[in-house]
């Protein structure tokens, strides 16, 4: 009677009339990457590919975690009032939150979480289950339609951080070669204005090419003259040739003295044009480069993102599916029952190697 009947008909009492219903609501999903469609592999590749995480395994996992873990619980707190739907009078007494034997605080409510709340990874399809069980079916809808919402916006936060820092790098490439370039820019304005030159290289040439017309010019004059020495010495013209050629001598040695030769010249401004000049080239190559490697790390980033895709939303349960009644009145009963034979054949055993006496 105390072991075996009395536990019996107190678990009927409580499971038959007192113990409420629980409602389960389950959702299943799945984490995708933009780029999970892959060519097929060969057997080597697939071999090896499979001794790791699948793509989007490892954040699903992730997922999982967040979802038990009291930073779920908290948001969860704050937009569905969890306690509140766990609390009475939705539930009886030793099934609702607190219990009688805990009290309102978050740790205890983060243990009452753990049993109405399961995330758990479906090995064989390789999907995550999220069941949620509450005393009335809208109840455990609306806490697992937010759990998912709450899913989908970690998902979201993990891919735009990672998209922040990648973008962001490669953004502070383009910026410090932008200002690179700037910078030889600027350089190549202040040189052209303290030197009052525009382009070294060209007026280099331009010069050249007028010094070298001055010198054919003086080489036909002195052809002239040497035939004319020869031919006709007493030529009154020749005086006239000797200044024009000394003239041209003159102006072919201020030409040259413009491109070399003294500290003013075209030839010692060129060195430092042409430096800025490479700088320039070598500045605007590092921001082209670095403009492409913004590019790639944007479309890197997209297709790197990863999707919360929801394979079975949450249902709204039209039937209490715990607790089961008569089998935890079975179950009760059974356990009792071997108790009481164990306790029996204690006090037998007892008994029988006790002395006479």
């Amino acid at each position: 009677m105390l072991v075996v009947i009395t536990p019996t008909i107190l678990s009927a009492v409580y499971f038959g009339l007192i113990a409420s219903d629980v409602y389960v609501s389950e959702s299943r999903f799945v984490i995708k990457s933009a780029n999970q469609k892959q060519p097929q592999l060969s057997t080597l590749a697939n071999l090896i590919q499979t001794t790791g995480l699948s793509s989007g395994q490892e954040q699903t996992n992730e997922i999982l975690d967040y979802v038990r873990s009291r930073d779920a619980l908290k948001a969860l707190q704050s937009s569905a009032k969890v306690s509140e739907r766990y609390g009475a009078p939705n539930g009886d007494a030793l099934s609702r939150f607190p219990g009688v034997f805990s009290d309102t605080s978050f740790e205890s409510l983060y243990k009452f979480y753990g049993k109405m709340v399961d995330a758990k990874l479906d090995n064989e399809t390789g999907a995550a289950v999220l069941t949620v069980k509450a005393f009335s079916p809208q109840d455990a809808y609306t806490i697992n339609a937010s759990l998912l919402r709450m899913s989908e916006g970690l998902i979201n936060q993990l891919n735009n951080r990672a998209q922040s820092r990648a973008i962001l790098e490669a953004q502070k490439q383009v910026d410090l070669a932008m200002q690179r370039a700037k910078t030889a820019r600027v350089a190549i304005t202040q040189y052209r204005n303290s030197q009052s030159l525009l382009d070294p290289t060209k007026q280099a040439g331009g010069v050249l090419e007028v010094s070298n017309g001055l010198v054919a010019a003086r080489a036909e004059l002195q052809s002239r003259l040497q035939t004319m020495q020869q031919v006709a010495p007493q030529n009154p013209s020749i005086p006239a040739l000797r200044q024009r050629i000394e003239a041209l001598s003159s102006q072919i040695a201020l030409q040259d003295g413009r491109v070399a030769g003294t500290p003013t010249g075209l030839a010692s401004k060129l060195g430092g044009y042409e430096e800025l000049v490479v700088e320039q080239e070598f500045a605007t190559e590092s921001l082209n480069a670095a403009n492409a490697a913004l590019v790639q790390a944007t479309n890197e980033a997209q297709r790197q993102k990863f999707y919360l895709e929801r394979i079975v939303d949450p249902n709204v349960p039209d039937r209490a599916l715990l607790p089961k009644r008569i089998w935890n009145i079975i179950v009760t009963a059974a356990a009792m029952l071997c108790l009481y034979f164990i306790g029996w054949m204690l006090v037998v055993g007892i008994l029988e190697h006790a002395p006479d006496d």
